[in-house]
């Protein structure tokens, strides 16, 4: 039996993980000036989507799980200015920009749900046997 994490469960966590690998896919290909600014920086965003939900799914209280869960999303749209960026210094095509766009979208919809849902749960559940 394996021991397997909570998050690795989760549809939007998997999503946020396709979604890095094909930003650091299309960010290979940016100019090597970059290195250390738009391209680590949009790497750096998109790591943290997944592992913030990660992180967020191992914590107990459900204020916790939000808090780390908003960062997810917050770095959703960091990524999303960043793409825009690229797409305006002609790092990535307007074909590539929709395609990112698409990832984040699936990946921000069910995690929007996952916080709806954490926020409107019971704060606990005490079971006795």
């Amino acid at each position: 039996m394996t021991n397997e994490r909570p998050h690795k469960r989760l549809a939007v966590w998997k999503r946020s993980i396709l979604m890095v690998k094909r930003i650091y896919e299309i960010s290979a290909s940016f100019p090597r000036e970059e290195e250390f600014g738009l391209k680590a920086q949009i790497r750096r965003a998109a790591v943290s989507v997944p592992s913030n939900i990660a992180e967020g799914l191992t914590r107990r209280s459900k204020k916790d799980k939000v808090y780390f869960l908003n960062i997810s999303d917050s770095s959703l749209s960091e990524i999303d200015t960043q793409l825009e960026i690229a797409k305006e210094l002609g790092f990535i095509t307007e074909q590539i920009f929709k395609e990112i766009e698409e990832h984040l979208v699936q990946v921000q919809r069910p995690l929007s749900g996952l916080i709806r849902s954490i926020e409107a749960s019971p704060p606990f559940t005490v079971l006795f046997a």
